[in-house]
């Protein structure tokens, strides 16, 4: 009967304690991370002094071009084109690049040197400079896939469309034909209806065969009766031939009479 009481109080306790502890630990953890951006500012705020570089490093032109020309052509390297300050005191000297289809390129290397020693060569390489002609970043298959994928589509849905934008207007002509013929069909009602003569087929231009064999028939008869006019004064004519005959005979008549008189 009397030990509940004790140890409901020591359950109590313990709870006070917990919650104290957490209370301490999260105060901690905020201080640490306040006096974390407090250090970063100040950093920030800090001016670094500009270092100057190694003036050996500087002048190491001849053991930079004699690591170039292990690595390239000599007519590849063209004139020194500054230098880059790197970390640790490093060097990066520049020379101009003459490989075709490098524009704004620039060979590049990395000198250092330990106190009391000569330069030595860290690095040698091919460095692009600022606005160099640089390849296009790498795009994943899938992804240029996709892109494949949407343009097909694109452009199928374009060919559809121009086909049937074409369907629409050939339909519009047909149309438009059919609508001149039932035009021309009227035109040609009204005209047998006006009594005026009906085109059969072999027409031409609107230009009845009928009627151009008609006067072709007639102007046939009008020659051959002018034919038959003009051959009754022929026969009214003397024949030449028969002139000739009569002169003939008259002139054999004229010499018997001539020999008569001789004999008489």
């Amino acid at each position: 009967m009397t030990s509940t009481p004790e140890s409901g109080a020591e359950s109590i306790s313990d709870e006070a304690v917990d919650a104290e502890l957490v209370a301490q630990s999260d105060e901690t953890v905020v201080t640490e991370v306040a006096a974390e951006e407090a250090a970063i500012v100040d950093a920030n705020d800090v001016e670094v002094e500009p270092r100057e570089p190694d003036a050996e490093l500087l002048a190491a032109h001849e053991l930079a071009l004699s690591a170039l020309h292990e690595i390239t052509k000599p007519q590849t390297v063209g004139p020194a084109a500054g230098y880059t300050l790197e970390p640790d005191g490093v060097v990066s000297l520049r020379f101009e690049n003459r490989l075709a289809g490098y524009p704004g390129w620039y060979w590049t290397v990395s000198v250092a040197r330990v106190e009391g020693a000569e330069p030595t060569v860290l690095e040698v390489e091919l460095l692009p400079g600022d606005g160099a002609l640089l390849a296009p970043e790498w795009v994943p298959w899938a992804t240029r896939l996709a892109e494949y994928h949407a343009q097909q589509a694109a452009a199928a849905e374009a060919a559809a469309e121009a086909e049937s934008d074409e369907d629409d207007a050939e339909d519009d002509d047909s149309d438009e034909d059919a609508d001149d013929l039932d035009d021309a069909d009227d035109d040609e009602d009204d005209e047998s209806e006006d009594g005026e003569s009906i085109l059969h087929a072999g027409d031409v231009d609107g230009v009845d065969i009928d009627e151009l064999d008609d006067d072709y028939d007639e102007s046939e008869d009008d020659e051959s009766d002018e034919d038959e006019d003009g051959d009754e004064p022929e026969d009214d004519e003397p024949d030449e031939d028969e002139d000739e005959g009569d002169e003939d005979e008259s002139q054999e008549d004229d010499s018997d009479d001539e020999d008569d008189s001789d004999e008489d």
